[in-house]
């Protein structure tokens, strides 16, 4: 066997895809509305248009939103003032509204970062080998700390140090970019069980059909007679051989247990359609789907359903680690609620007039070819 293998890497995005930048842009600061479309400011460049060596515009520059320093003809496209143009509006234009800025390059265009990806392989594989290790869940193996809870287990399912995991063998790279115009304005609400919806979420977000090209890596030299004798004695080999398998049946197990949770919804019909659908979508050696990015859930960064097999051992992690907030009885489900991209109906007039929940974040398809 060669010492690495790598793979063409193809991410066909199926439902809008959000991986934030940690940044929150404003409106009338950061960016404009206008004639149904989203124009993300250049402030610099809007500064260097301004006279600023006149101290009565100095003083106005700093009290006034730069979107009020905009004049009608400013607004084109080639236009040098705006660093980029989102079909769609947010739906909020109250000064102020804030959006979530989706993680792009230095040249504001979009990509897919490895850590992403590698992230949810990672869960896929996590809990594929809770079950190969025959593995039991121990209150008193869960570390204190909140974010590091599961380290224990982790440990014992992909190696007892970072330099001895198997997860060192898989090498997930960035993606190239794509332009800005893969950008959409999307809307999001918390879905509560009962069907109640919270207050609007705008984010930005990669719209579905946007294909992300990249390269991953399986690094076989750490299995070799050579890593064994440098004492790493990885297992799990055969996992990332098996990797698509692995990540469908874990995509399974979660549509599954989605499409379940959706049917029980009083305004979930729409998504219980989706996951209809995805349920039969026909997979092979190296395609599979995945589901990535914010608004996935608690279940879909954690060993999920492994976790819930349990219902003594789920509700002292419920109350130990405080995963709900207000009041909640034994056996009442948990989580109680979703992400989800809303659906709006208009009416003439351009006047929102209905809502519906209508699609889940992060939904992707993965086609790996080797690459020779």
């Amino acid at each position: 066997m060669a010492d690495y293998i790598v793979y063409r890497t193809r991410v066909s995005v199926i439902t809008p895809l959000h991986i934030g930048s940690g940044n929150t842009l404003l409106h009338e600061y950061d960016y404009a509305i206008h004639e149904g479309r989203t124009w993300r400011i250049d402030e610099f460049s809007l500064l260097d248009a301004q006279d600023v060596d006149n101290p009565r515009m100095a003083e106005h520059l700093a009290s006034t939103p730069p979107v009020q320093l905009l004049q009608p003809g400013d607004f084109k496209e080639d236009g040098h003032l705006f660093r980029y143009i989102i079909q769609g509006t947010p739906r909020s234009a109250a000064e102020g509204a804030e959006v979530q800025e989706q993680l792009k390059d230095y040249r504001d265009c979009p990509y897919l970062p490895g850590t992403s990806l590698k992230g949810a392989l990672r869960t896929a594989l996590a809990w594929h080998g809770w079950k190969q290790k025959n593995l039991k869940l121990d209150i008193a193996k869960l570390d204190r700390r909140r974010e590091w809870a599961a380290q224990n287990f982790e440990r014992d399912i992909f190696g007892a140090t970072p330099n001895k995991s198997l997860l060192r063998a898989l090498h997930v790279g960035d993606s190239q970019s794509v332009p800005a115009d893969a950008l959409m304005l999307l809307n999001v609400r918390v879905v509560n069980i009962d069907g109640k919806l919270s207050a609007p979420i705008e984010l930005e977000a990669i719209r579905p059909d946007t294909i992300f090209e990249s390269q991953m890596k399986f690094d076989w030299a750490l299995f070799s007679e050579w890593a064994r004798k440098q004492g790493l004695n990885l297992s799990g080999g055969e996992w990332l051989k098996s990797l698509g398998h692995i990540v469908n049946q874990h995509a399974q197990d979660r549509i599954a247990h989605e499409l379940h949770w959706y049917k029980t919804l009083p305004n979930g019909g729409r998504l219980a359609s989706f996951y209809e659908r995805l349920s039969q979508s026909e997979m092979g050696e190296g395609r599979f789907l995945l589901q990535l990015g914010w608004g996935t859930g608690w279940e879909d960064k954690t060993l999920g359903s492994r976790l819930q097999a349990n219902a003594d051992f789920m509700e002292r992690l419920i109350k130990d680690y405080r995963l709900t907030r207000g009041r909640r009885q034994r056996g009442d489900p948990f989580p109680k609620s979703r992400r989800v991209a809303m659906a709006y109906t208009r009416n003439p007039q351009g006047k929102i007039v209905g809502e519906t929940p209508a699609y889940p974040l992060g939904w992707v398809l993965v086609e790996m070819t080797e690459k020779r």
